[in-house]
């Protein structure tokens, strides 16, 4: 059942090179390294280049620690020996069109709408950024005492430079769980108001402290239909950087069947049958939803890639 290759946002080809991080003579060596990039992001959308096709627009790392709307660096990882790092720009108006242009500048593009136009590789280094610069974006000061904090270990800590607190906050990454609920020959699905009209998915929500994976799931899905789950099975994970989640992909085997919906949980929630999720699948991979049939979200979700997998394993 495990899934052996990544999820979008999954796999990313660079070396995190953990090692480096507390050696700031390391890292300030690898940004002077000709051959080390940086990746600039503005409102947390990512430069892209798009022409011929669209990629990650590296820049040289001087274009941008010479540009005052430039913010922290974080450190992503190695490529081959060269290092690569993020870093976010201040400023209401488009960094692309204010000048100086930035070198292979295109547009700053969201990177939830990147995942299907850019390779995979790319996509994960998108997604580590974003969740990077984000995090410290929402942590600028102590959650114990108040005071600004700075940036430590690459960009993976902030340190409280208050000697009487002290505190050091790290990245934090929220666990959500996401089934794929089957009983028999059908599938629980739920929806959203704010969704598209049509659009069903399998059931998730943050797990709660001291819950297990397991123990999730079954709360999870009785709380929003009333359908108790009995064994439950993980499939695969994906990090999901809006801002910063950890989704936990499994299957639970309904032990009953009557819907009892939360309407302030979802919108509504509903069996398919195999045939008809197979339906939505092909809809929404065809693009031919819009008219508000039933269909799935985008392959590049792991919902999808739950319920393709049920469709053909399950």
């Amino acid at each position: 059942m495990i899934r052996t290759e990544p999820h979008v946002f999954a796999g990313s080809p660079l070396d995190r090179a953990a090692h480096l991080r507390r050696d700031a003579a390391a890292l300030r060596e690898l940004l002077t390294r000709p051959d080390s990039r940086m990746l600039p992001l503005w409102r947390l959308k990512a430069l892209v280049t798009v022409a011929p096709t669209i990629s990650l627009a590296w820049q040289p790392v001087d274009v941008l620690t010479d540009d005052s709307r430039a913010g922290e660096v974080v450190f992503l990882g190695l490529d081959g020996k060269a290092g690569r790092f993020a870093t976010g720009l201040d400023g209401e108006a488009d960094p692309t069109e204010t000048g100086p242009l930035l070198e292979g500048a295109g547009a700053f593009e969201e990177v939830r709408g990147l995942a299907s136009r850019l390779s995979a590789n790319e996509t994960s280094i998108a997604a580590q950024a974003r969740t990077l610069i984000g995090w410290h974006d929402r942590h600028r000061y102590c959650a114990r005492c108040g005071t600004p904090t700075g940036l430590a270990d690459g960009g993976y800590r902030r340190d409280c430079p208050d000697a009487a607190c002290g505190a050091r906050h790290f990245p934090r990454t929220d666990p959500v769980v996401i089934m794929m609920v089957v009983k028999g020959d059908k599938a629980l699905l739920g929806r959203q108001s704010f969704w598209a009209p049509g659009m069903f998915s399998t059931l998730a929500g943050f797990m709660d402290p001291g819950e297990t994976i397991e123990e999730a799931v079954r709360r999870e899905v009785f709380e929003e239909t009333g359908v108790r789950v009995g064994d439950v099975m993980y499939h695969s994970s994906q990090p999901w950087p809006f801002p910063s989640s950890l989704m936990i992909g499994c299957v639970g085997q309904a032990i009953s069947e009557a819907l009892n919906v939360d309407t302030r949980e979802v919108e509504d929630a509903a069996w398919f049958t195999r045939d008809q999720v197979r339906e939505g699948l092909r809809l929404v991979k065809s693009e031919q939803s819009e008219d508000g049939a039933f269909h799935l979200p985008f392959p590049a979700s792991i919902a999808h890639q739950l319920a393709a997998w049920w469709v053909d394993n399950g």
